[in-house]
């Protein structure tokens, strides 16, 4: 889009917005405060960087064949240097554990230190960039029937506690040395793909594992502790022992963030209700946000209504400071780095329009009960001219506004990833 384009359409949005009494430029503000954290995982279709064969497991199925992944370290911190020069804002990277800069090293989980992350955080450093972090408790030979902190094995349950614990540690490292908190989620693929007897059994097996993980105490204002839960995954299907139930119990008694993947729930179930109820009780939340389409939880964001309605509540909760936003998806089917792109633009417009939102006058349609006038203002709303609010922000950055972006992705394709 053209400067002078941008501008105009902008300067009509901002005297529209300004009848309802809604200040643009605060929004805009406000939208800059959001740091989207980027899933290193798409780049590579969860491959990771150990000296295994790279063969996923624990319901975790990355599909399609776009050529063009990144094979190394190098090639994967390229791809998303390229797709954070697309968004406006500053954002974050979101590490799993096996990710590590082992230099050809082999390095079991329970063995990974802060050195093996010291060139992810030097990276991050120079870019400008946050690091969050993952444990991983899958694709490896201690997890392969679908248990780990779980298992009624004690020696396979000690080996994933020390890996946890070791990544906490990480995690608390990077906090330290960038100077913002890094979140470390806990997700661990445990579960049966048929009838299980005793649920119950597992459940406090994983009690008693982050019981024995949480007491080694980190500082807060180094790193977060976040705990994330599933309704089923590829394998299983039948029963996931860290369920919504489980987290939600453990978390408010523990004190810890809960992490609410938007493809976790069943199809028909969606997180944006959940935010207002979870945040009387829990301290902070983490949002994996992705697209659940049938029954796969994984597919590139898109502002979808659900997508509006999360982060509607989010703001409707003054919650910005409590609500953490990252993406989670892998789709190998198309260019990965206009995956990203596509998806943290969405998440931005879908918060820029909550920001928008003639919220103080819906309340008070609400309180007088006049619920017509509410949901009339509701619709209008939608066709309000936030993009036009979005497009200035994305040139107030120097970032590319509209469309336009994907003749660059396009470019870097012929130049970079076609020729891996």
């Amino acid at each position: 889009m053209k400067e002078q384009q941008i501008n105009q359409e902008f300067d009509y949005a901002k005297a529209r917005y300004a009848d309802l009494g809604i200040d643009v430029e605060k929004a805009i503000n406000e939208l800059d405060k959001l740091s989207i954290s980027l899933h290193c995982w798409q780049a590579d279709d969860v491959t990771g960087f150990e000296n295994g064969d790279g063969e996923l497991t624990g319901g975790i199925q990355a599909t399609g064949n776009y050529p063009g992944k990144a094979r190394s370290i190098t090639e994967l911190r390229a791809d998303i240097d390229k797709a954070m020069s697309l968004l406006p804002g500053k954002h974050r990277v979101n590490i799993h554990a096996f990710y590590g800069d082992f230099k050809g090293e082999s390095v079991d989980r329970n063995q990974i230190e802060p050195k093996h992350f010291q060139s992810w955080i030097d990276w991050a450093k120079e870019k400008g960039y946050g690091l969050d972090f993952n444990c991983t408790c899958f694709s490896h030979e201690k997890s392969a029937d679908g248990f780990t902190l779980s298992h009624r094995d004690p020696a396979i349950r000690q080996f994933w506690i020390e890996h946890v614990i070791r990544s906490r540690k990480i995690a608390e490292e990077m906090g330290r040395q960038l100077g913002t908190k890094c979140i470390h989620n806990i997700w661990i693929p445990d579960g049966s793909k048929d009838l299980t007897v005793d649920r119950l059994l597992y459940r406090q097996n994983l009690k008693d594992s982050l019981d024995k993980i949480f007491e080694y105490k980190t500082n807060d204002e180094y790193m977060l502790d976040s705990i994330e839960c599933k309704l089923f995954g590829i394998g299983s299907e039948s029963y996931v022992v860290g369920s919504h139930e489980f987290y939600m119990g453990y978390g408010v008694a523990n004190n810890k963030m809960i992490t609410l993947d938007s493809g976790h729930f069943h199809p028909t179930e969606v997180i944006s209700d959940k935010i207002s109820s979870l945040l009387l009780f829990a301290p902070e939340i983490m949002l994996h946000v992705s697209r659940g389409v049938r029954w796969d939880s994984d597919h590139v964001v898109i502002l979808s209504d659900e997508l509006q309605a999360l982060t509607q509540e989010i703001i409707r909760a003054n919650a910005l400071d409590r609500v953490h936003v990252g993406l989670d998806y892998f789709d190998a089917s198309i260019n990965r780095i206009g995956a990203y792109v596509i998806g943290v633009r969405a998440a931005q417009k879908a918060l820029l329009q909550a920001l928008l939102e003639p919220i103080a006058q819906l309340r008070t349609f609400e309180a007088n009960g006049q619920n017509f006038e509410r949901l009339a203002l509701l619709e209008e709303a939608k066709a309000l001219p936030w993009a036009a609010v979005y497009n200035k922000y994305c040139q107030s950055k120097g970032v590319i506004a509209g469309e336009a972006y994907i003749t660059d992705i396009q470019k870097y394709e012929v130049d970079v990833t076609s020729k891996r």
